[in-house]
């Protein structure tokens, strides 16, 4: 079954834990070698492989590794600029017309980088809250999704800074999240739809302001 054409389609469930196996580094831009397993298993010269929430082509494979190249404003703009030989990476293929959508839907577009402010336990599970910029935040809404380092995760708190998410045990196994300390950095992806809802609603009533399109206003107008 052929994936979604154009731009890729991810779920936000991570499918193994890959580790970078090398790096030709340029001035801003990069190709990088990963070693993996899962997603090798149908992997196809230009299949599209999000390596921690960032959408890449493959452009070289093996039986044990593949090959893509990072490009300036992918470097710029992502935590990949900081990988070295030996870092873990969450991999996710992209989603397959018949496949079940198990997170949410997630294109591998990074909008930003956040910082882990704090990682608390709470009963089996932790809890992570990062801190974002405004632009991002605009869109994180409680009780939504978001991806942090491609990982579909849904928001429990929104401040004026920070949000906050929690990983469940299975999910900080599996994923390079469940590694990472206070002060990491992680790439972070708003929902789509609540794109496109600012957009649309915004341009049916123009007098409203972003602030207004929060979870109660979603909710109240049948969009959630």
């Amino acid at each position: 079954m052929p994936e979604l054409g154009g731009n890729s389609i991810f779920t936000g469930i991570i499918e193994e834990i890959g580790k970078v196996k090398q790096i030709n580094r340029g001035r801003q831009s990069f190709q990088i070698s990963i070693q993996a397993d899962i997603v090798l298993e149908d992997v196809k010269l230009g299949d599209s492989i999000a390596v921690n929430g960032v959408c890449l082509t493959v452009t070289e494979y093996s039986s044990s590794h593949f090959a893509a190249d990072v490009m300036p404003e992918t470097y710029e703009k992502t935590t990949l600029k900081s990988l070295s030989s030996g870092s873990r990476v969450n991999l996710e293929r992209a989603l397959r017309l018949a496949d079940r959508l198990g997170g949410h839907l997630v294109q591998g577009h990074v909008d930003g980088i956040g910082t882990i402010m704090s990682k608390t336990p709470e009963d089996i599970a932790i809890a992570y809250q990062i801190k974002a910029e405004p632009d991002i935040l605009r869109y994180v809404v409680a009780k939504g999704s978001i991806a942090v380092d491609g990982i579909s995760l849904t928001v429990i708190e929104v401040r004026e800074d920070n949000f906050t998410v929690s990983l469940i045990p299975h999910t900080s196994k599996l994923t390079v999240l469940g590694w990472k300390e206070a002060g990491d950095k992680v790439n972070l992806e708003t929902d789509i739809v609540g794109r496109y809802l600012e957009k649309l609603l915004l341009k049916s009533s123009p007098e409203k302001t972003t602030k207004s399109i929060d979870y109660k206003y979603l909710a109240e107008n049948g969009f959630i």
